[in-house]
């Protein structure tokens, strides 16, 4: 038997910790296939860690979706997406698909930034991905962008922007709330339409997590093709990730990046689900 096959469209880090390198990580853990189209590619000064950024030719894009297809993977995730063309040639690859699920993992900035690429990036999401996304997976600051309104900070905040994106047409929602948000643990946001969870786990010292957005959502992504329910997905990626971050580790003086197989190599822990 075959394993299930899991795609993700998203920029190459260089350094390894985040964007492809981390969901085919990912991908690997949870014993999935994992292809990749490499939409831009990251590179960091050495220096500074600054972030630059080389979107991949259009021809090139589509060559390579055009093989990806041909696979017919079983679920599709997206990454950092640099231009308007490539976000609607995303949402094309996954309605030409057979996929069953559409995991959008909208990045608007590298680690470590505040400005968003592009502005015309969050109107094509909005307009060509949310619409058929499975689920979205915005952090406080996406979420906010995503809805036009301030950063939430609050957990009511949080749960009126979970409401709006499933109102874009979102089937569902996870805010990673994390350390953002007051209290003692670290609290994502999940809604359906219907019903809010709050996911919670303890806090961890945040200064190694690179990488961890990218790898919740492809753990979202692996979890949903072996047949979990978006519940269930989000509800194991967030275990999953919690013991990356906790233990990951410092790889150079600027960064400090997630342990992808943490989860299954060094321990399991525990997350809480609170339906409200």
């Amino acid at each position: 038997m075959g394993l299930q096959k899991t795609l993700t469209i998203a920029g190459t880090d260089v350094s390894g910790g985040a964007g492809i390198a981390a969901d085919l990580k990912t991908f690997q853990e949870y014993e999935t296939y994992g292809m990749a189209v490499i939409v831009t590619t990251v590179t960091m000064d050495p220096e500074t860690w600054s972030h630059r950024v080389f979107p991949t030719a259009l021809e090139v894009v589509d060559s390579q979706l055009e093989t990806a297809l041909s696979l017919s993977p079983d679920a599709i995730k997206t990454g950092m997406l640099p231009s308007e063309e490539i976000i609607e040639k995303a949402k094309d690859a996954f309605l030409n698909s057979d996929a069953k699920a559409f995991v959008i993992d909208p990045v608007m900035v590298c680690k470590g930034d505040d400005e968003v690429l592009n502005p015309g990036l969050v109107d094509a999401m909005i307009e060509h991905l949310i619409p058929h996304a499975t689920i979205v997976t915005p952090n406080l600051v996406e979420a906010g962008h995503l809805t036009r309104r301030k950063t939430p900070k609050t957990l009511e905040e949080v749960k009126q922007c979970a409401e709006a994106i499933t109102k874009m047409g979102a089937k569902h929602v996870i805010i990673k709330g994390g350390t953002g948000i007051d209290g003692d643990k670290a609290v994502d946001v999940y809604y359906d339409g219907e019903d809010f969870h709050l996911l919670k786990s303890d806090k961890i010292d945040a200064s190694f997590n690179h990488g961890a957005g990218c790898t919740f959502a492809s753990a979202i992504t692996a979890n949903i093709a072996k047949g979990k329910t978006p519940l269930e997905a989000v509800q194991a990626a967030k275990a999953f990730v919690t013991s990356a971050i906790k233990n990951g580790w410092k790889m150079n003086e600027h960064v400090g990046v997630v342990r992808h197989g943490a989860a299954n190599t060094v321990e399991e822990v525990q997350v809480n689900d609170e339906q409200i």
